[in-house]
């Protein structure tokens, strides 16, 4: 059985997978198998819920989603149309409007080698930096922080920092569900180190809880007055290291002076904690000198998102815990190829391999592409990209592998600005909220298809592998970029004909002029041969001379990539967001099974179960107040528009707290998408959106009537008053909201296209109905119908039941139609049910479960939530 290694899609980590292939068979015939490569050093063989299911991943072709063929207008044409009338827009517009007429919106699910040649025509032949990339949204506020401290894009740490810690800090990070695999790492470091301890900064209770040894639940947005406090903090107890501060940084009097300003009562005041766990907090870091803070979206999603990174730096450079083994500020990147995007310059206010606008870099890089007309200045940032629509800039825009439609913030005016664009290029997989807005769709190479290389969080560039071809004419998107190159006549600076040619320039430039003088340095990688390439092991840059085998950590020597290579402490004023003002809050993030906009995850049956429609967390006493009981559905609103979820009424937040998942989108549900409601502000250094903070108001949503659809295909959507799909194996779950009461038998009549037999079952009581429509013995349709949706029953009951002959769903349906279960563990379809009866019947710890149902012994991801149903029924035994 042929291997083939190669790197998950998913997020910011990187792991390596080993894909076999069953020989002479077609994946549709025969799935292949995805497993953890145990030699790579992202993961050694550890997976997450998402890679797990990779193979599940793989798009249906006649399924109808997938895009096949290049259309202009709505019309199948060849590639080399397409590629002419791309061209022929962008040359039109030029003339007409300026090359600033001209934009490109790319995404951190781009190979290197992608992002290369797209930075390459814009800002060095069509001569704007109008490049832009989905990548602002998660991480520019950590490139910025990293910029204004080190002077360049620097992530000083490796994931071998978290093993040898002995304090990690997990600051705006739900690791267990987004970063599944380094978790998995922290929680093996911490069985074997017992001086190891974890801090969790998070307004909300996650299931990164699990590990933490102190929980620090601020209000949302002070981070960045809790980090000038522990500055003051550090200062006052003498536990900074005046040495380092002396030898290597700039600016630690000023930033000193503002530190001290702050009082202890001002930051209680602010973060809203008790003053025994800020202050062990505080007294943790300054006496533990291998110390890693690790942070993420909490912290970058923020209109102050810049600060608060170098608020978090300043404490590392005061304290001199940076440049050795456990210890550094470390930014975890959200996307499997961010990282990539930012060496390659793929954000608007970079060029290339980690170079500005300053002068000598843009003549440096001019004459290293021999441009004709390089950009000499920063373009425009994601949200004033599509701003700018308003004014008439952009006339012509090529998004590729992103859904702008669901993921910028206040969507319904991203909409608004796609409708008016002259001329919609997307470049994708499948349809998505974004594809309806292109005037020309181009059919792109989906994982398992393309081939090329992306860089992870760590700074370890890995190769993507292809193990089979695409479908139909679909192409890498180098390849079409190159060809748009030609036709808009730059053809001799753009002859590539392979992943490996493009790459080597890439790292060729990374060489030009360089001497040591920037950190993006893989010249070590400059002559590869197309084999070389081919057979490239995972390495972390700088890669040269110095560091033929790559560099594990950066700053070591105390030389940073500043102008005099002194590390500069940034001087900080901390703020709140804007809104706290207003009654409620809503704070938006990732659900541990489910990706981005669900274009690859939402097709898997195994990752819908856990979460299969879109939620709002809720404090108790706010939903009493509301009238909201636990599971009804809550319509948030502001004046950017609304959002419907599902109550989720927990302690996991606090009071004004909301928390809404950003996954769900047209595709997938009507209402869904909840950004919607969430504010345009951005961080005016970074440009980053502010994804943490917005104002809404909230109600109950009510509908006449709620139903659950099991059927072999997706049902027609159009009636429904509300509605959210879900894949099973077997088909499709469909939650149904009815405006008005439906007659469900002259419904099931319309909706099977063969004559189907119709069992209808009653409760008069419960207000509760259901109906079996079966074709030969066979159950093709299976509707519940109640008044209240909170009493319909779950996913994972519906899809055993769906599973089961006709005569045990009879039984079902007389005696558990209001039963209720949730997915716990998605690898081996473990319920809560069955792990409470196995926990009650000794299996009453993680390896005793694991024997027995399986659970949490694969990817890990559900350990957590085990974890606490262990302590639920610990608590249960003992009141009893």
């Amino acid at each position: 059985m042929p291997q083939i290694s190669s790197t998950c899609p998913y997020c910011g980590v990187g792991c390596g997978v080993e894909v076999s292939i069953v020989e002479n068979s077609d994946l549709k015939s025969q799935s292949p198998l995805v497993l953890g490569e145990k030699n790579h050093p992202a993961n050694f063989g550890r997976l997450c819920s998402k890679g797990s299911a990779l193979a599940e991943t793989l798009f249906d072709v006649e399924g109808g989603r997938r895009l096949t063929h290049p259309s202009v207008d709505n019309k199948n044409v060849t590639w080399s149309e397409a590629t002419k009338t791309v061209a022929k827009k962008i040359a039109e517009s030029i003339q007409k409007h300026g090359k600033d007429s001209v934009a490109f919106y790319l995404s951190g699910q781009l190979l290197t080698e992608d992002y290369y040649v797209a930075n390459k025509l814009m800002k060095g032949f069509i001569g704007t930096a109008n490049v832009d990339t989905n990548s602002r949204l998660c991480m520019s506020s950590a490139v910025a922080g990293y910029k204004r401290a080190f002077g360049s894009d620097s992530v000083p740490c490796c994931y071998e920092d978290l093993e040898l810690a002995d304090l990690i800090v997990l600051v705006g990070s739900n690791a267990a569900w987004t970063h599944p695999v380094l978790y998995q790492r922290m929680v093996a470091a911490k069985e074997t180190n017992s001086d190891l301890r974890v801090v969790l900064i998070d307004p909300r209770k996650t299931a990164s809880n699990d590990l933490a040894d102190l929980h620090l639940p601020l209000a949302p947005s002070s981070d960045g007055f809790l980090y000038q406090g522990l500055l003051g903090y550090l200062i006052e107890h003498k536990a900074i290291d005046q040495d380092y501060i002396d030898k290597y940084t700039d600016g630690f009097e000023q930033a000193e002076m503002q530190a001290k300003t702050l009082s202890i009562d001002t930051v209680l005041q602010k973060t809203q904690l008790q003053e025994d766990v800020l202050l062990t907090f505080y007294s943790w870091f300054a006496e533990t000198t291998k110390t890693v803070s690790f942070y993420s979206q909490g912290i970058n999603q923020s209109a102050t998102g810049t600060d608060k990174c170098n608020a978090i730096i300043n404490c590392h450079l005061a304290t001199g815990k940076i440049g050795y083994p456990g210890a550094g500020p470390f930014s975890i990147t959200g996307q499997p190829n961010a990282m990539g995007g930012r060496e390659v310059g793929g954000l608007a206010n970079q060029l290339a391999a980690h170079m500005d606008f300053a002068p000598d870099d843009v003549d440096r890089v001019k004459r290293f592409w021999q441009s004709p007309k390089i950009a000499t200045q920063p373009g425009l940032k994601a949200v004033e990209l599509f701003d700018a629509i308003d004014s008439g800039k952009i006339k012509v825009l090529w998004i590729m592998a992103t859904n702008p439609a669901v993921s910028l913030p206040n969507s319904n005016k991203v909409r608004e600005a796609l409708s008016k664009y002259e001329t919609v290029i997307v470049s994708d997989v499948t349809n998505t909220d974004t594809t309806q807005y292109a005037d020309i769709l181009l059919p792109a190479l989906a994982w398992s298809e393309k081939d090329g290389t992306v860089t992870n969080s760590e700074r370890r560039i890995s190769r993507q592998r292809s193990f089979c071809d695409g479908p139909g004419s679909a192409k890498a998107d180098w390849w079409v970029l190159t060809q748009v190159a030609k036709e808009l006549g730059h053809g001799k600076h753009f002859q590539y004909f392979s992943p490996r040619d493009v790459f080597v320039e890439h790292a060729q430039l990374s060489e030009f002029e360089n001497n040591g003088a920037r950190d993006f340095d893989i010249s070590g990688l400059s002559q590869l041969s197309a084999q070389e390439y081919d057979n490239l092991l995972p390495i972390q840059w700088p890669v040269n001379n110095q560091n033929p085998r790559g560099t594990a950590r950066l700053f070591e020597d105390g030389r940073f990539f500043t102008p005099n290579k002194r590390a500069q402490f940034v001087s900080l004023i901390p703020k709140l967001a804007d809104c706290f003002e207003h009654e409620f809050v809503l704070n938006t993030g990732r659900l541990r099974d489910q990706w981005h906009t669900m274009t690859r995850t939402g097709e898997a049956p195994s990752l819908a179960g856990h979460d299969d429609v879109p939620t709002v967390q809720i404090h108790p006493l706010d939903a009493k107040n509301l009238e909201l009981s636990h599971n009804a559905f809550a319509e948030l609103s502001n004046d950017l528009g609304r959002f419907i979820a599902q109550v989720d009424v927990t302690n996991a937040v606090t009071q004004g707290q909301l928390y809404s998942p950003i996954h769900w989108t047209d595709q997938f549900a009507s209402d869904g998408v909840v950004s919607k409601v969430v504010s345009p502000e951005v961080d005016p250094i970074s440009g980053q959106p502010e994804s943490k903070a917005s104002a809404v108001s909230v109600k109950g949503f009510e509908c006449s009537q709620w139903a659950k659809i099991v059927s072999r295909e997706p049902i027609s959507k159009v009636q429904w008053g509300y509605w959210v799909e879900s894949k099973i194996h077997q088909g499709y779950v469909t939650l149904v909201g009815c405006s008005d009461l439906v007659d469900w038998q002259e419904w099931l009549r319309d909706h099977c296209s063969e004559p189907a037999d119709q069992i209808r079952y009653l409760n008069p009581i419960a207000q509760s109905e259901a109906f079996i429509a079966s074709s030969a013995e066979q159950v093709e349709t299976l509707v519940l119908i109640e008044q209240r949706v909170e009493n319909l029953p779950s996913l994972i009951w519906l899809e055993d039941a769906f599973d089961s002959p006709i005569k045990d769903i009879k039984t079902l349906l007389r005696g558990e139609m209001a039963e209720r279960d949730t997915l716990i563990c998605g690898c081996f379809r473990t319920s809560r049910k069955k792990i409470m009866t196995a926990i009650q019947t000794g299996s009453n710890t993680q390896k005793l479960l694991a024997n027995s149902l399986g659970c949490g012994s694969k990817c890990g991801s559900c350990r957590p939530e085990l974890n606490q149903l262990l302590l639920d029924a610990k608590s249960i035994e003992a009141n009893i």
